[in-house]
Order: structure tokens, then C-alpha cells, then sequence
């Protein structure tokens, strides 16, 4: 644990909703539900003052943070500062664009990008690698080894979450780049879940042969997780009906930009939630305690989607705590249990407030 936990700020009760189909955006309430849900207490804020922080990944016990537009890594130290670690080079930050989603592997960190692609102004997303050097207090950063480029980059729609998966494989999220259509081409980077090894080569067993492609058919899907049982999830962000949280299996195509949302059409993929963009825009998730925690920005909440069933989702709120702690952007499971969030609100579209912007410690606990 990096921060002695302080005294509890505030209880944040957990209450349900169960979704209204694809009907209505408008959820019902089933607050009776939650009584037999683990309770959810935000007991600190671990750190504060990050620049555009986007992602949160652990090297052991120690936090390293990415910021979008200082192109900075930072580690969180046991006071609760943001030390650099390093500069990521050859970052171009502009719109959504910048360094973006972070993750650690056997003593190396991996960060996905916008960079320029070349002449003529043009940029590209792509995935680098390089050892992390030192302990913590004092780590640094190796030089950089190119994992995959040549990823399309825009103003928008850029994906940008990297994990490793139970399988110890390489996933990047991409976003269609402003090109819709590209998300229905296996042979375009854009609009996919990408699968790769930690190298950069195409796995064998991938769907299609020889191509990083994972799965297609994705706008700007943000956040990715896995379940003990290796069931993996995402998150994505709709056009203007529905934001989609989705069961992610090899090879199946998600449906944009033909469908949005549960459309029950033949060879499409339909989500296990969908939701509002303006109480959603769902980007990091993460599972713990059974569950899938999905930090929000535009919803500016923390919502809670049991595995039990998954088309419930809790709102983690009490009174007036919802948009307390404005737009999330990140969740992340701790190596203590313990989920910590990401607030989003220095980004240029959020409402700055003193202290701005934070990690939030959620725990979660017996009902």
C-alpha cells in the first residue's frame, strides 16, 4: 500500500439500477437489489495536482501514472506526490491525442502514443516499449523499442488503453480515427482490439492469420479488463444513443458503424449494457470484487456492473457525491484490493478545481 489510508472522506452507497433494454436510455431503479452488494467506501485521495492524467498502471506496489499533454510518466510516491520517471519522446498532444494508455510487464513499460507519422504533418498512434530502470523513489526509463506503429491517429476516436492479458498477450484499444468505415476493414489498425506479443509479433492462435486484428467493428472503445475466469470486457464510447460495455470474444465484430447499441442483428455483436452518452462515456475499467468498476467522464460517476449479473449496473454515489470529483477517466485494480480512480477534469474539457486532478481510493467491503 503506498499511502497509510486516512480517515474515510465519505461513504458512497451503493444503489442499483437495472438497465431498461434497448427501449429507453432511462434506467429504473431497483434500489432493493443492492442490499445483498459488497459496500463501497472512498477512503482517500492518494495523490493530486496531476496534468491530463489518462492512465494508472502498478510495477509492483508502486503507481505510475501517464499525463496526456506533458507526455510525462510519474510515480506516486508514498506522501502522495507525482515524481517523473521520464518524458516519453516524440509525443504529439493535440485533441484526444497524446500519451495515452499505459501497462507494465516484466520489468518494462509500455505506453501508447501519438507521434508524427513522417512529412507532412501527419500523425499515427503506436505502441512503444522500455525497461524501467531503477527503484522506486528513483526509477527511470530505458530507450525505446517500437512494439507496433502505423496505428491511424486524429483529433478524436484514438482508443488508446494497452493491457496484458491473463494469456500473457499484448491488447491495445483503437479508435476509428474519424474514419467509420475503417472499423468494418480487417485489414485496417483502426476501430479494433488489437493482439499481439509482448514483442510486437502476431500471435498464431490470433483470429485471422498474420493480422494483429482481435476483434473489429469498435468506435472508441477505452477500457479493457479481465475476470479470474478470463472472460475479458471493454468499454466504448457511442456517437449519440448508446454507450456499450461488451463481452469480448475472438474474432466477432462489434457492429459499428452499422449498428450502435443492441441492434439483435445477424453478425453483430450486441453489448451486455448499454447507456446515455450524457450519464456515461465510459473510459478505463476494471474488475474487483466480483465485479466491473467503469470510471466515467461525461457521467461523471463511478458505475458498478456485478458478474453475477451483468445487466445490472450500481451507482457508486451518496447525496450529492456524484460529479464531486467531476470527469473519470481511469480504474484500475490496486495490488491490495483496493480500486483507484482517476479523475479527468484538466484535460480541456472538464471543470478544474482546486487540487485537481487526483487518484481516488475506492475499497470495497461486506454489505
Amino acid at each position: 500500500m503506498l499511502l497509510s489510508r486516512r480517515t474515510a472522506t465519505a461513504l458512497l452507497v451503493v444503489s442499483a439500477v437495472a438497465l431498461a433494454g434497448c427501449a429507453s436510455p432511462t434506467p429504473v431503479p431497483t434500489p432493493e437489489s443492492a442490499e445483498s452488494e459488497a459496500a463501497a467506501i472512498l477512503t482517500s485521495v492518494v495523490a493530486s495536482g496531476l496534468d491530463a492524467p489518462w492512465s494508472i498502471a502498478f510495477h509492483g506496489e508502486t503507481a505510475l501514472v501517464s499525463e496526456r499533454d506533458s507526455a510525462r510518466i510519474v510515480e506516486i510516491t508514498a506522501t502522495g506526490g507525482a515524481r517523473e520517471v521520464g518524458r516519453i519522446e516524440g509525443v504529439r498532444a493535440g485533441g484526444e491525442g497524446g500519451l495515452l494508455g499505459i501497462a507494465v510487464h516484466e520489468d518494462q513499460l509500455y505506453t501508447y502514443l501519438t507521434a508524427d507519422a513522417g512529412d507532412g504533418g501527419a500523425t499515427e498512434n503506436r505502441i512503444e516499449r522500455r525497461d524501467l530502470l531503477g527503484d522506486p523513489g528513483a526509477l527511470s526509463l530505458g530507450d525505446a523499442a517500437t512494439v507496433v506503429d502505423g496505428i491511424p491517429a486524429a483529433g478524436n476516436h484514438n482508443g488508446g488503453r494497452i493491457a496484458f492479458g491473463p494469456d500473457g498477450m499484448l491488447y491495445a484499444t483503437t479508435g476509428d480515427a474519424g474514419d467509420r468505415e475503417s472499423a468494418q476493414d480487417p485489414d485496417a489498425l483502426s476501430g479494433k482490439i488489437l493482439r499481439l506479443t509482448p514483442e510486437g509479433a502476431v500471435p498464431d492462435d490470433n483470429p485471422i492469420p498474420g493480422s494483429a486484428v482481435y476483434t473489429l467493428g469498435h468506435r472508441n472503445p477505452q477500457g479493457i479488463a479481465w475476470t479470474e475466469d478470463g472472460t475479458m470486457y471493454a468499454s466504448e464510447f457511442g456517437q449519440d444513443t448508446w454507450d456499450e460495455l461488451n463481452v469480448i470474444v475472438a474474432g466477432e465484430n462489434y457492429g459499428w458503424p452499422t449498428v450502435e447499441g443492441i441492434a439483435d442483428r445477424e453478425g453483430f455483436v450486441d453489448p451486455v449494457q448499454q447507456w446515455s452518452p450524457s450519464t456515461a462515456s465510459p473510459s478505463g475499467i476494471a474488475v474487483a470484487a466480483d465485479e466491473i468498476v467503469i470510471a466515467n467522464l461525461r457521467g461523471e460517476r463511478l458505475r458498478i456492473v456485478p458478474l453475477a449479473d451483468t445487466g445490472t449496473a450500481f451507482e457508486l454515489h451518496g447525496g450529492e457525491q456524484r460529479g464531486e470529483y467531476g470527469r473519470l477517466r481511469d480504474a484500475v485494480a490496486a495490488p491490495d484490493g483496493s480500486v483507484w480512480v482517476l479523475t479527468n477534469n484538466t484535460d480541456g474539457r472538464g471543470d478544474p478545481r482546486d487540487g485537481d486532478d487526483r487518484i481516488l481510493r475506492v475499497d470495497f467491503g461486506e454489505g
